[in-house]
Formats: structure tokens, sequence, C-alpha cells
């Protein structure tokens, strides 16, 4: 008798053990799944816009079973510090600039070099990146690091500013204490226009610029106006010296984790974001060179001449770069020009 209880108390006990199981199955599969975002850029800026769009549309696509969090401004650190964190596993997604990217792979140093690409190209390299080899390829360099490229975040072309003097020709770039980037290329550009290269995290910037630690950068207008650079800058050149993308980089595990539904919002999402952000960036750009104008900041229009003597005084960076990237890189890139 005592057996035949004993039996049937473990056989219920089995079964509550089983029913409270599935009952945590089924809590754990209606639990959303967050990812956490991390990114330098400025309120109101063109990537931060377009990372806000991608969460709209990833937690719409998936009735908000997947939940973006995004860091923005530097709350989780530089380009450079949650890039690491996303090759942890700590942080699931970071947006760098392609230039501080050459610190986790030379070959992000292509797309940064001086006039490779040019704005009335625009559109066939965009192609490219969207559905075409070069995309591909740059796919390939961010998984050999740890990460998952998702979105190829517009940024723009960067121009030169300066907080102490006009800069009418391309000498008047000569002497001036220039920030830039972690990016070896950047080092290169300023050197070859007789700046002196001041390496310095984003976050930095606007108070070296406003004590005169630094008095001149390289970036979009967008960026400077949304980062309130403006508030301190007084000259401007429009040298679109080169192009840049804010990359959107998941750890690659956490990528390879999550189902194929899941992969399939998150891959749609990023491309309508973007399509949504090229197209929002056009407008905030236009909108920063009108307030650069009314915050008086006088911009000089390069001639002709000056920007064939601009690309003429870069060409030995392209020279010293070209064999240190994959020469597959360059040629993809130089396809898109033709």
């Amino acid at each position: 008798m005592r057996n035949a209880l004993f039996s049937t108390a473990l056989a219920g006990l089995a079964c509550l053990f089983l029913c409270l199981g599935s009952a945590v199955e089924v809590v754990a599969a209606d639990k959303p799944l967050t990812l956490r975002l991390g990114h330098p850029m400025a309120p109101g800026n063109n990537v931060t816009v377009g990372y806000e769009k991608f969460k709209e549309l990833v937690e719409k696509k998936s009735n908000k079973k997947i939940k973006i969090q995004i860091f923005g401004d530097c709350q989780l650190g530089s380009d450079r510090v949650t890039t690491e964190a996303a090759q942890a596993g700590t942080l699931d997604m970071s947006s760098s600039s392609s230039p501080n990217l050459a610190t986790f792979s030379k070959a992000y140093m292509a797309i940064d070099l001086p006039y490779v690409t040019d704005p009335k190209n625009q559109q066939k390299l965009y192609k490219a990146l969207d559905e075409g080899e070069l995309g591909k390829a740059l796919d390939k360099v961010a998984a050999s690091i740890g990460l998952k490229t998702i979105m190829f975040s517009e940024y723009g072309y960067r121009n030169f500013v300066s907080t102490k003097k006009p800069l009418n020709s391309v000498a008047d770039l000569a002497n001036l204490k220039c920030r830039i980037t972690d990016s070896p290329v950047e080092e290169a550009v300023a050197s070859e226009l007789g700046m002196t290269p001041a390496p310095l995290a984003w976050g930095e910037t606007y108070t070296a610029l406003q004590q005169g630690t630094v008095e001149a950068e390289g970036n979009t207008f967008s960026l400077l106006n949304d980062a309130k650079h403006s508030e301190v800058l007084k000259y401007a050149v429009n040298s679109e010296h080169n192009y840049s993308m804010h990359i959107l980089l998941m750890n690659k595990k956490k990528w390879e984790s999550l189902s194929p539904e899941q992969q399939k919002i998150i891959s749609e999402a990023a491309h309508e974001a973007l399509i949504w952000q090229r197209e929002e960036t056009v407008k905030l750009e236009k909108a920063a060179w009108q307030a650069f104008r009314d915050k008086g900041i006088q911009i000089h229009m390069l001639t002709p001449e000056q920007k064939a003597e601009l690309y003429k005084k870069t060409q030995p960076v392209r020279d010293k770069f070209a064999s240190k990237v994959p020469a597959e890189l360059l040629k993809l890139i130089k396809d898109t020009q033709l």
C-alpha cells in the first residue's frame, strides 16, 4: 500500500515539474528579445535618427517581440569602446565611424582614402554596398573580427573647419592643429596637407576646440552643428576630402544565435531604415549648411583648380595605403566611380 502511495506521489510530482517546465518555456518564449545598441552620435544627427527609425521598424515588424535599446551620444563610450564591447559580447550592437574601425581591421581604411569616392557617383556606391560585392566584402571583414554588419549607416562627406583662420586656399590648412580619429589614413592626410594631426576622442573634441588645444577638424557640417561645434567654429571649406559611414555591427555569435525569422526582421528593418536615413541625411546636411551661415561661419567654396590641388597633395596617401588594404576592396570601390 505504501509503495503504491509513494509511486502515485512521485508520478504527481513528476507531472507537476513537467507542467512547471512547460510554463517556464511558454513565459521564456513570450519574453521579448532585447538588443542593446551603443553609438557616439549627437541627438538629432543623421546617424542617430537612422537608428531610431531602425528601432521603430524592428519593434513594429516583430510585434514588439524584439526590442532595441539605444544608448547614443557616447553614453556607453566612444566608437572604439562600444565596438570592443560588441566584440566581447557585453554589448549586442555598436556603431562606429569607418575611420575608427581601422583600429580593428586595416581593410576599413579602403573606404576612407581621400577622394576615392565622389558625391556625383553616390548612387552607384549605395548599390554596390546594398546589393553588390562591395557590401559582401565588407561583411567578410566584419566577420574576421567577430562581428556582423547590420547597416551601412550614411555619415557623409567630411569638410575641414577651423576656429583660427579662414580656409580660402589649400595653403591655409597648413600649420593648423587638426583633431583626427585613430585612423592612420586621417593622420596621413593631415600631414600631407601640412597640418599637425592630433588624435582625440570625439567626446573630448568640443572642449579642445573651445580651449584652443586643437584649431581644426574634418567632419560633416551636420554632425558639427548637431554636436554644437558650430558655436566655436569660425571658418569652413567644402573639401569633401573623404566619405565616411557609421557602420552598425552586431556580435557575430549573438547574430548566429538568433532564429532565421529574427534575422530576417532585423535585416529588413535595417535596409528600410537605411533608405529612409539616406534621404533624411540630404535634408539635415542642407539645414546644417544654412545653420553655419546663420551663425556667421565663413564657408569657402573651392574652385575646380583648388580641388585638383587637394587631390594631387593627397595622392601620396592613396599610394602609401594601396598595399595595406585588400586590393579587392580598392577595385570594388573604384568600380563604383566609373
